[in-house]
């Protein structure tokens, strides 16, 4: 095992909850919602049975300059800004283009410029298909983009595992900075498919909430009266590097990655293991890798999408690990907040996670009503103390097709 030490120097987001990294987390401890009621001609359109979702809140064509967004399908536009903001928060490090790679990771890639396309084949014919169709449709784009943006030539590698998604390419850039393949990794993922066919499709296999009436309070992991998640849109993005790397350069460093772990549960293609055998596993061998046992556990960003099996099936898969001491554990189930951004919600909630023990505080898990007693993690509407003494966090993710990914974060 690699004793090779590496740290977060940079972190990006644009989220429902705000176009930052830091009005994300601003918002997410004020118990702001990003659940809005979808303002499209669409929803109504295509009849859809639900009508809102999390969408960015701040739209990624405003941010990039106008050449660079219209050669984007939205998930690279989203994927884009996070990154630009993750670059120099590290401080726009210089690096040898060789030794700079991408590990990025999105559940859809760019389905809204493949069905467009598709629109405009039918309704136009084959002339009118724009020939950048494929580039940007094709789920490395967003990976292939930031390598050209940022002149990564150590590698760009994509990440499709569902929602265990960006927390997998997480894991992937420690393993690679690890094993000397790079000496600064640009890891996280991206999401843009609040689109009518992917809600209708969740919708029509009863995962989505169908609280039309009151959109900001439908994501609500581990209420008992919780029926489905909410579709989210954005991106996280994390500047990792070596830790002789970040000293060398005098860099400002958030937190270390000390562990992490991807299993896959083999049970169902769209339901985990009840058991959560998978889960747990992914879990120990996060712990594993950071030499620390589930005592050392200070908080937990659970992966909780509000869906009446998956919250106590993730519960069950941490009692395992922890005993009866996961009903203590701090736990923050902030896709409550942010709704699920299915590929780039894993990279989003490590970002959560390391600035919930940067500022020893785990965020606030709104919408909480009745607890479920079948999930009875310790979670609260207003922020828990994680106290003075050092701090070891997990992330969760689990994803369609039986994936799972955790990632471990110490305190600095």
């Amino acid at each position: 095992m690699s004793t090779t030490r590496i740290v977060v120097t940079g972190i990006g987001a644009t989220s429902p909850i705000g176009g930052t990294a830091p009005e994300s987390w601003s918002a997410l401890l004020d118990g702001v919602s990003g659940t809005r009621t979808l303002e499209h001609d669409w929803v109504e359109k295509y009849d859809l049975p639900v009508t809102f979702a999390a969408e960015a809140m701040v739209r990624p064509e405003t941010v990039l300059a106008r050449p660079l967004a219209k050669r984007l399908d939205p998930s690279s536009q989203l994927a884009m800004v996070a990154a630009m903001e993750a670059w120099e928060d590290a401080g726009s490090p210089e690096v040898d283009p060789e030794r700079l790679g991408v590990d990025f990771a999105t559940g859809i890639g760019g389905v809204w410029t493949l069905l467009d396309a598709w629109d405009t084949l039918r309704e136009k014919g084959p002339r009118r298909v724009m020939p950048m169709t494929v580039p940007m449709l094709m789920p490395n784009a967003a990976a292939g983009n930031l390598s050209l943006h940022f002149g990564a030539r150590a590698f760009a590698r994509t990440v499709a595992s569902a929602c265990a998604s960006s927390t997998e390419s997480i894991v992937n850039a420690v393993e690679h900075l690890q094993d000397g393949l790079a000496d600064i990794v640009i890891a996280g993922g991206t999401e843009s498919a609040v689109h009518p066919i992917t809600i209708a499709s969740f919708a029509s296999m009863q995962a989505l909430s169908r609280r039309n009436d009151s959109p900001e309070t439908a994501s609500r992991p581990a209420s008992i009266d919780r029926d489905g998640f909410v579709m989210g849109e954005g991106a996280g993005v994390l500047i990792l590097e070596t830790e002789e790397h970040a000293k060398a350069r005098g860099a400002k460093i958030y937190a270390t990655v000390v562990g992490g772990g991807v299993t896959a549960d083999s049970y169902h293609i769209t339901a985990n293991d009840p058991e959560g055998t998978g889960a747990a596993r992914a879990v120990r061998m996060a712990l594993k890798a950071a030499d620390a046992s589930p005592d050392d556990v200070t908080h937990i960003n659970a992966h909780a999408t509000s869906t009446p099996v998956g919250d106590p099936n993730e519960y069950t898969a941490l009692r395992t690990v922890f005993g009866e001491r996961v009903d203590e554990i701090p736990v923050s189930a902030t896709k409550a907040s942010t709704g699920h951004l299915l590929g780039g919600t894993g990279a989003l909630e490590a970002i959560f996670t390391i600035l919930a023990i940067r500022d020893r505080q785990a965020p606030p898990t709104i919408n909480l009503t009745e607890q479920d007693p079948a999930v009875p993690f310790r979670l609260s509407g207003s922020t828990i103390p994680l106290g003075d003494g050092p701090q070891l966090a997990i992330s969760n993710s689990f994803g369609f097709g039986g994936h799972n990914a955790v990632v471990a974060f110490a305190s600095v």
